[in-house]
């Protein structure tokens, strides 16, 4: 499955509805990587480990910076990076999986250079678990 038609949408607290966030271009990996725990005691051959809490890793999103509205991707997600709101967050998978998850943000503009786009891309600072759905 190619990557092309992957969707994150946005939805601040109180509002019923996500709206979906146009001009992403890359998305990160998802999930959460345990950390392993060293469980070793004196009487063990070999290390004894186990897992522990899970870390998402860097969460960043890239988009195509537009700046031409109050409902653009850019000032959306700068006001609720600038308010330190968290917010509902999902993603679709072309093929109808879904991620939702909670997360604090951070936008930031990305340089440029001759013959380059000009980009911002969205940090995410999880807040919740990642529920996934399946596709029916």
């Amino acid at each position: 499955m190619l990557a092309n038609g992957i969707t994150l949408e946005v939805k601040r607290e109180g509002e019923a509805v996500y709206k979906k966030l146009p001009g992403l271009k890359e998305v990160p990996e998802i999930g959460v990587e345990p950390e392993k725990v060293d469980n070793t005691t004196l009487e063990d051959t070999v290390k004894q480990s186990e897992l522990g809490i899970g870390d998402p890793g860097e969460m960043e999103y890239k988009f195509k910076y537009t700046n031409n509205g109050a409902d653009c991707p850019y000032r959306v997600l700068r006001e609720l990076a600038e308010s330190k709101e968290v917010a509902s967050y999902r993603e679709t998978l072309p093929d109808g999986t879904k991620f939702e998850f909670d997360a604090q943000s951070n936008v930031k503009i990305g340089g440029g250079g001759v013959n380059a786009a000009i980009e911002f891309s969205l940090a995410l600072g999880l807040q919740s678990d990642i529920v996934v759905t399946d596709p029916s």
